[in-house]
């Protein structure tokens, strides 16, 4: 997998508003907290994640680099928010973005929170696999879920009629064009 270089001066956008609202939290919740890892390795679709006992946030480089404001004002303070959710209020009986979460985002570090982002994934989007179900919705299965269902390691079932999702048929003229 090729390896995206975040420039300098994203990193270095990155760090002053998480450091900036990490100052916030400091002051509105009257303690302090060390200032998380950041690295540049969420792949996929995915903005990016909390590594919460890490005290680490994963930034996925390519949509950085493709939404670079929108990113840095909406998705840091994101997933800052997950991490001092989890320093302050623990994990047992916390929905990842339960109350506690918007209670985090609104109030403490002043941004609007959403669960997820809205930015245009076809750069990072990975191949997928059509699926069928007994009332006839396709699905998109992930190369890996694929695979698993290939080595019989997993099946899927649809979330409407609950059937096993079957892989539909190539058709040989599908795959001449």
């Amino acid at each position: 997998m090729k390896t995206i270089r975040v420039p300098l001066f994203l990193q270095q956008q990155v760090m002053r508003i998480l450091r900036e609202k990490l100052a916030l939290a400091e002051h509105k919740l009257e303690q302090s907290f060390s200032e998380p890892t950041v690295n540049y390795k969420q792949r996929g679709t995915t903005a990016g994640s909390a590594y919460l006992k890490e005290w680490e946030i994963r930034l996925n480089p390519s949509l950085l680099i493709e939404n670079t404001e929108q990113f840095i004002d909406e998705v840091v303070p994101h997933e800052l928010a997950h991490l001092l959710v989890f320093h302050v209020f623990g994990r047992k009986g916390i929905a990842p973005h339960g109350k506690e979460w918007k209670w985090m985002m609104q109030h403490v570090l002043e941004v609007t929170a959403k669960r997820t982002h809205n930015f245009a994934v076809t750069t990072v989007k990975s191949r997928t696999f059509r699926y069928r179900c007994a009332c006839e919705m396709t699905h998109e299965l992930t190369i890996r879920r694929h695979n698993k269902v290939l080595r019989g390691e997993n099946q899927y079932l649809c979330r409407k009629c609950g059937e096993v999702l079957k892989q539909e048929e190539i058709s040989i003229a599908a795959t001449e064009n």
